[in-house]
């Protein structure tokens, strides 16, 4: 039975993800709101500007600390939504978002 009301960003994948322990770190992807600037595939080896949509897309959602800066790169050099992102790079311990928490207070600025 579905939930009425927004989805919560935090939950997004958990259900099929790998454990914690392996991947702490997830990738949250506004694709609805993503215009193509490739910005995040030019910093990025998870990221990928597919050229027959215009819009980029992760290889991968979870990530461990070996591909952390990448991905926190491109979630803060990503221009989309006035400069606040459609990349979201979050700690799965803690729920926090990392990158690029505009609000400087690693609550999620997922915006849908």
């Amino acid at each position: 039975m579905a939930e009425d009301g927004p989805v919560d960003p935090a939950t997004i994948g958990e259900r099929d993800a790998p454990p914690v322990e392996e991947k702490p770190y997830k990738i949250i992807f506004e694709a609805n709101k993503c215009f193509g600037a490739g910005k995040c595939a030019e910093v990025s080896d998870n990221w990928k500007l597919d050229l027959s949509t215009g819009i980029a897309k992760p290889r991968a959602y979870f990530v461990d600390e070996n591909d952390l800066d990448e991905n926190v790169r491109a979630a803060e050099i990503c221009p989309a939504k006035k400069d606040r992102g459609v990349i979201h790079v979050v700690d799965r311990r803690t729920d926090e978002e990392i990158a690029p928490d505009p609000n400087g207070d690693g609550t999620l600025s997922v915006d849908w």
